[in-house]
């Protein structure tokens, strides 16, 4: 019988390819460069990112999944906050004044290489929900 420990890393090996074709497509969507998207998944080498990016993935990290997570709660409550997809889109980039951002986008914010610069975006736009 497999543990609660082993059942969870089965699932987490399965969602990787799923996860990353879904993230992906929000990178499109964001217009993420390589660089970008190498810094919010939290990779370092470019060949990982391609590798990734055609569907060759083994099992991602808990702290990859952990990114991927925060990044699909950023799209989703930022979509829902701004119904109309290119706006939604387009304040991705745009300055912030909010004391988060400091003048800096959510994009900037984000590719900050830490993963709790997601968290606090993903926590601004679900305050912004409320």
């Amino acid at each position: 019988m497999k543990s609660a420990g082993d059942r969870k890393a089965a699932a987490i090996r399965g969602l990787g390819g799923p996860a990353l074709r879904t993230f992906f497509n929000v990178a499109e969507a964001w217009g993420l460069s390589d660089e970008e998207q190498m810094r919010i998944l939290g990779i370092e080498a470019r060949s990982t990112l391609q590798r990734w990016r055609n569907g060759r993935v083994q099992i991602l990290r808990r702290d990859t999944v952990e990114r991927i997570s925060y990044v699909f709660g950023i799209y989703k409550a930022i979509n829902i906050l701004l119904p109309e997809r290119s706006r939604a889109d387009g304040w991705m980039r745009r300055p912030d004044r909010a004391p988060l951002f400091a003048g800096q986008s959510a994009i900037q914010r984000m590719t900050a290489g830490n993963v709790g610069d997601l968290y606090v975006v993903r926590q601004y736009l679900d305050s912004q929900l409320v």
